[in-house]
């Protein structure tokens, strides 16, 4: 069976923990949950037939007061940057965390989550900015904790993407 870590990445409350909760217990809290250091879960899918066990590290929101230590990135296979579509700041902050971390663990594989669709009345990211991203190699999906939208697609497409 494959093992692969996929580190969660994002500034503070964009949905990181969340995601990870939707997508290994099925569950979703209204309440918010402040993440300290790294939290690990795991999750076997199954990608062409073979097992694909994920590590997820749901590390904590990087903000103006708390940079991310790159060590947590070390031996990771993937991550996916979250980012809130109803705070632009936040992928703007995302794509300087995205910088960072090319610099300290190289390329790797990389999915851009923009997290809460289930609020697009309130979306402040436009789909102009979008198309720049995926015209610069970014594959975005649109997730909501919250209802479940997407994201077990995105994790698919990661495994499916680490599998390969």
């Amino acid at each position: 069976m494959l093992q692969k870590k996929i580190c969660m990445l994002g500034t503070f409350a964009v949905g990181k923990t969340s995601l990870v909760c939707r997508f290994v217990e099925s569950i979703f809290s209204e309440a918010y949950q402040t993440s300290i250091g790294v939290k690990i879960d795991k999750k076997v899918v199954r990608v062409n037939n073979e097992e694909v066990n994920l590590v997820l590290w749901d590390i904590y929101g990087e903000d103006a007061y708390q940079k991310i230590h790159m060590s947590y990135l070390r031996g990771m296979s993937g991550y996916l940057l979250v980012a809130d579509g109803t705070r632009r700041k936040t992928l703007d902050d995302a794509l300087a965390l995205n910088e960072r971390v090319i610099q300290e663990a190289g390329k790797v594989p990389a999915i851009l989550v923009i997290n809460k669709s289930d609020l697009a009345d309130k979306w402040e990211i436009e789909a102009a900015r979008e198309k720049e991203l995926i015209a610069g190699g970014w594959t975005i999906f649109h997730t909501s904790a919250k209802t479940g939208a997407s994201v077990e697609d995105v994790f698919s497409k990661m495994a499916a993407t680490l599998a390969e």
